[in-house]
């Protein structure tokens, strides 16, 4: 072959190789790149399988707490509802002292001591997140001396109930009648405000079934008990508030038997110890905004029962009131159980050092809340015409309950939305700032939005229940603003440090 041909042909193949080189390399790039977008789709589908994933699992966890939760809160609410009731059957009279003195007693005792407990779903919660099991005991037996020690003042309180109401204005005959309940009560305030540290120390460590069952117990006991002392033995309504210290006694021995014996208790109740004496001062720092937070709350809604009686049918007004309350309340206890919950698994998340967790088990219960509240919102609205038979026989009772439940199903469904929020808050430990934005929602808006419908605007009754859905508004408003911009991560390093704080202390106190 010439030499010309043969250097053409070679520069020929030289080209067809360059060709071929050229074109594998740009198909592998192509085949790598569809490789990485494999790799990176397999990542995304893992990452939402396991977001899935974990949002099941928090979601059972959150139920399995809340519905026990919610049994012991409804069974515990029914002890003065079912004394009442029979008391209700003795006469006009006795239903009326003994409903103003169950008022008057959840004002004054109740909600104070119930407020003062929920400060150790903060520090119990977090002491078990971080694995600091014996503190439990030490916080709880804390809280114990600090409620025993108010029980007393506040029993003073209840021994002169007559004498305030009378003061206030309230009916001789009414007072009277309520003074005598209210001092037969004054042994369950000791009994509720242990009670109270119990179901705290057990519900922050998510052993929740033993206070289930045990409320149960006392609920159906508390039937009998009733029944013997208001009717058998003579002593009225006597009977009925002996009744709820003898129950709440019960209750409080249950609990204290299964946590003192049962073996899930083992590491978190070591008896009782000197230990529980020192540091009290940081236990009250944090009960008292936890107090006044329930408190304005619990305040402003009977406020505005106080208020109906001022409208000019107050009969009617404050019977219709009375009622939305009672519903209220009922109500009100399934958004309780959902707190609960909600409390337990923020604190325990962030006492281990987990915001990612925390911050879920926030976004869970979020929907969870939404759930139960429209369901609950619907159920009120479709129930409107046939609920105010379960109360009176009055048609024009009926037809005002009927015309005032799509207010109460916005009031449950806000009022919902905003418990479980603050008992996210209470496992944060914001008692304080709830305490504020309470008193600005319930007192710089509720109450006088409130008045200025009612009185000014001359819509009556559902002008007093509108003050306070303008109140929740307002509270969720903050709340959800102050969640949003939560920084997860630095409220995880608060409870470490917070949890840190008060081991260190007592170790140095056992040690002196």
């Amino acid at each position: 072959m010439p030499v010309k041909e043969r250097s053409a042909t070679q520069g020929q193949r030289r080209m067809e190789r360059g060709e071929k080189s050229g074109l594998e390399s740009s198909l592998i790039p192509s085949q790598e790149l569809d490789e990485e977008e494999e790799e990176e789709e397999e990542e995304e589908l893992c990452k939402q399988n396991c977001c899935r994933g974990d949002f099941i699992e928090e979601a059972k966890k959150q139920l399995w707490l809340a519905g026990p939760l919610i049994a012991v809160s409804m069974l515990q609410y029914c002890l003065q509802v079912i004394s009442v009731m029979f008391v209700g059957h003795l006469g006009e009279l006795a239903l009326s002292s003994a409903s103003m003195a169950s008022s008057f007693g959840s004002v004054t005792g109740f909600s104070v001591l119930l407020g003062m407990g929920s400060a150790l779903e903060t520090l119990c919660g977090q002491a078990y997140g971080a694995k600091q099991y014996h503190m439990l005991g030490i916080h709880t037996q804390r809280a114990m001396l600090t409620l025993l020690a108010l029980s007393i003042p506040l029993a003073i309180i209840w021994f002169y109930t007559s004498t305030i109401l009378i003061f206030v204005g309230q009916d001789h005959e009414i007072s009277t009648g309520a003074g005598i309940f209210n001092r037969w009560m004054i042994p369950s305030l000791f009994a509720f405000a242990l009670l109270q540290c119990l179901n705290r120390f057990l519900q922050t460590q998510n052993n929740v079934f033993p206070m289930m069952v045990s409320s149960g117990i006392t609920a159906s006991l508390h039937i009998l008990i009733c029944w013997v002392l208001v009717f058998k033995s003579g002593l009225g309504s006597k009977g009925a508030a002996m009744a709820i210290t003898i129950s709440y006694w019960i209750n409080v021995f249950l609990l204290a038997l299964y946590i003192k014996f049962s073996p899930a208790c083992m590491k978190t109740w070591t008896g009782f110890s000197r230990e529980a004496l020192h540091d009290i001062l940081s236990f009250v720092k944090l009960a008292v905004p936890s107090a006044i937070m329930i408190c304005l709350e619990y305040w402003s809604f009977e406020m505005v029962v106080l208020l109906s009686g001022l409208l000019p049918n107050p009969k009617l007004e404050t019977s219709v009131l009375s009622i939305s309350l009672n519903t209220c309340w009922m109500v009100y206890m399934i958004s309780v159980g959902l707190g609960g919950a909600i409390s337990t698994r923020v604190s325990n998340e962030l006492g281990a050092g987990h915001p990612q967790g925390a911050r879920l088990a926030l976004c869970v219960m979020i929907i969870i809340a939404l759930s139960e509240g429209t369901v609950v919102g619907i159920s009120t609205i479709l129930v409107r015409r046939e609920w105010g038979k379960l109360y009176s026989n009055e048609e024009e009772v009926i037809k005002y309950v009927a015309n005032m439940m799509p207010l109460l199903a916005l009031s449950d469904f806000l009022d919902g939305f905003q418990c479980v929020l603050s008992g996210a808050a209470r496992g944060c430990g914001w008692q304080k700032l709830c305490a504020f934005i309470n008193l600005g929602a319930y007192y710089v808006v509720a109450i006088p939005c409130a008045l200025l419908f009612a009185f000014i605007l001359h819509i009556g009754g559902m002008g007093l229940w509108m003050g306070i859905i303008c109140g929740l508004l307002v509270q969720v408003v903050a709340l959800v603003t102050v969640n949003a911009c939560t920084n997860w991560d630095q409220e995880a390093e608060k409870a470490m440090h917070r949890v840190g704080e008060t081991s260190s202390a007592d170790v140095g106190v056992w040690k002196n």
